[in-house]
């Protein structure tokens, strides 16, 4: 038995609007750079390429920092925040390159995710326009009933 108020009314439309296609990329994104940050402070620490302090006080303040901006990206600023979180990692990245091996592989993963942070936003941006466009035309267009009318 259902609870009140929780069944649709009969012929009231129950799909629900898409979720922003642009957040949900964004969202994704960061929640993967999260591990990467995780599990890079693991293989870093493992090395020994730092003291162990160091190592664990950046890697979780990345990783935290990943997934606090995961869940504000539907806050005004959370797209900039994120940008400027992807920003300070890759300077970070490019100055552990200059030390060691280790620090190249760090440049080189983390650029990937800035490219892919940067698909995320155009394109996921791209998407929610386009869906917006077709219900502004399906809104528009009178509904065809299926059936010849002549």
């Amino acid at each position: 038995m259902d609870a009140p108020g929780t069944r649709p009314e009969p012929g009231a439309d129950v799909s629900a609007a898409p979720r922003a296609a642009r957040r949900q990329f964004a969202a994704t994104m960061l929640t993967l750079e999260a591990f990467v940050a995780f599990f890079g402070a693991l293989v870093a620490y493992g090395l020994r390429a730092a003291p162990t302090g160091t190592i664990w006080a950046v890697g979780g303040a990345v990783t935290l920092a990943c997934l606090l901006l995961a869940g504000m990206l539907r806050r005004p600023g959370g797209y900039l925040a994120g940008t400027v979180l992807q920003v300070i990692v890759l300077v970070g990245a490019v100055v552990a390159a200059t030390k060691d091996a280790a620090g190249v592989m760090f440049l080189v993963t983390w650029a990937v995710f800035v490219a892919l942070w940067y698909a995320a936003l155009r394109l996921g941006g791209r998407i929610d326009r386009e869906r917006r466009e077709r219900a502004d035309a399906e809104s528009t267009e009178p509904r065809s009933t299926g059936r010849d009318a002549g």
